[in-house]
């Protein structure tokens, strides 16, 4: 027996300003081959998983592309043609398979094509024929197309944000690809469209229960796999939007019948579930007179991980100007600011010009007098069970300020982007993260409370604001009944 892996992905802003091209996915994750042996980057950590489980389950296994870019604008056309075909050369040079198993974002935009992942799995489709088992794991942010629905086997999601479960997601779908292959369950996939864009917290009830109900019902009664596709909001795209996706065992009207049932329960719970965000000045107020404790608040607009450019000021600008004190913030995509610092030395003081470097979603750039309080070179996050590159990184403190600068564009993830340089979260009364939701894992244990916080960015939450003409239906918030 062979089984067939590669892993391939980005999720892609229409509306962000930074291109995505060839230096992105080498800086960030880039192996040809082997990466399941050598990389330990989180995105690499489904391929670890099904060469195990492959190899114990006696299948010959032929790895091949594991790549991945952060959150950006669309991937240039020729770097995505290059991508593809390398994973598509491999699978023919594979010869005959019998299982072939992707790890993909979902959100992937070219600026040929809109829907990346289903234009890789149906060639994939064709190269290897109906007889082949063929399964993909998506993250949750995905947009889901009948193109890559129908070239599939199996097909299911994270389940949890923050994805905390990626590689328990890959031993589901090994074990059911598995037991397709060999004829143990006849999977059949149906998906429902919610017509909803809104942000779904995992730990939050009640979509905390939603998605446990999901967990319960899988293995039962014939259910096979449940998954909540949450979409990705900031993409004019034909598929953007959540959609539910049930695996049944042979049986298309009950995958059918249960993801709807889904998709309206979710409908039901959008007015608990929608966020309640602080604004610029309710921010700053907490920051000036903080409660007793941590509190952590995440600049959500500006989240590299939507595909934000995290350089935006406009939070640091005010904070600067109400002279908060006690207060961390980070980590702003700055490298030439972070080359300074280094140049300059730890200990070193200078006038620094920090952000709005981007565009206008970015704001103006803040100049300060800072000193250099800390240095890393080439520093790490952990993220799930893997790790995501910061690039260099650097420390200042202006006032009672202390501003992390990094060199490689990425979310804050976990306190360590802040104590790797010698501090405390109990340092801080306050601490503003660049990040949406992924920065929960490290920081709610430790935190006293937290809050999110909506600015000018674009990664903008509201989501009744946002202009979807190529969505080709109505969605809400942007319509009160989409159904109607």
């Amino acid at each position: 027996m062979k089984l067939f892996i590669a892993a391939l992905g980005t999720e892609t802003n229409t509306f962000s300003p930074i291109p995505t091209g060839r230096a992105a996915f080498l800086e960030d994750l880039y192996v040809e081959t082997g990466a399941s042996r050598t990389s330990d980057h989180w995105f690499a950590g489904p391929l670890k998983v099904w060469r195990t489980m492959g190899e114990a389950a006696g299948y010959a296994v032929v790895e091949s592309l594991a790549a991945f870019a952060p959150p950006g604008g669309p991937t240039r056309q020729d770097v995505w043609v290059d991508l593809r075909d390398r994973v598509l050369a491999d699978l023919r040079a594979a010869g005959p398979v019998d299982m072939v198993l992707f790890d993909l974002h979902g959100a992937m935009v070219a600026e040929e094509q809109d829907d990346c992942e289903g234009e890789l799995v149906a060639a994939a489709r064709e190269i290897v024929g109906k007889g082949v088992t063929v399964g993909v794991e998506l993250d949750l942010h995905c947009h889901l197309s009948e193109r890559i629905v129908a070239a599939s086997d199996v097909l299911l999601t994270y389940k949890e944000y923050p994805h905390i479960d990626v590689d328990d997601r890959a031993r589901d779908l090994f074990r059911l690809c598995d037991d397709a292959r060999a004829g143990r369950i006849r999977p059949t996939i149906a998906v429902a469209d919610c017509r909803m864009l809104a942000v779904w917290r995992t730990p939050n009830q009640p979509t905390r229960g939603f998605v446990d109900r999901m967990s319960a019902a899988e293995g039962r009664d014939g259910i096979l796999s449940l998954s909540l596709a949450h979409g990705f909001p900031w993409a004019d795209l034909p598929d953007v939007g959540a959609k539910v996706v049930a695996v049944t065992d042979g049986d298309p009207d009950l995958a059918r019948a249960t993801a709807e049932a889904l998709a309206r329960e979710l409908w039901e719970m959008r007015e608990a579930t929608t966020d309640r965000l602080l604004t610029l000045d309710e921010a700053v107020q907490v920051a000036l007179d903080p409660p007793a404790g941590v509190t952590v608040l995440a600049d959500v607009s500006d989240n590299a991980g939507a595909g934000a450019a995290s350089d935006s000021t406009f939070l640091l600008r005010a904070l600067v100007e109400a002279g908060a004190t006690r207060c961390a913030i980070g980590s702003f995509w700055d490298p030439v600011a972070v080359r300074l610092c280094r140049e300059a030395g730890l200990g070193a003081r200078l006038a620094l010009r920090i952000g709005g470097k981007t565009g206008p979603m970015s704001g103006d750039p803040v100049d300060l007098a800072v000193r250099v309080i800390g240095i890393q070179a080439d520093a790490v996050q952990t993220y799930g069970n893997g790790k995501q590159p910061m690039g260099d990184c650097v420390m200042v403190e202006a006032g009672g300020l202390h501003i992390v600068l990094n060199a490689l564009r990425t979310q804050v993830f976990q306190p360590s982007a802040f104590e790797q340089f010698g501090v405390s979260l109990t340092d801080y009364a306050t601490v503003f993260v660049k990040s949406a939701q992924h920065f929960n894992a490290g920081f709610a244990p430790r935190a006293d409370r937290i809050l999110h916080v909506a600015v000018t960015g674009s990664a903008n939450p509201d989501f009744a604001a946002l202009v979807l003409p190529r969505a080709g239906r109505p969605l809400w918030p942007i319509v009160a009944d989409p159904f109607a």
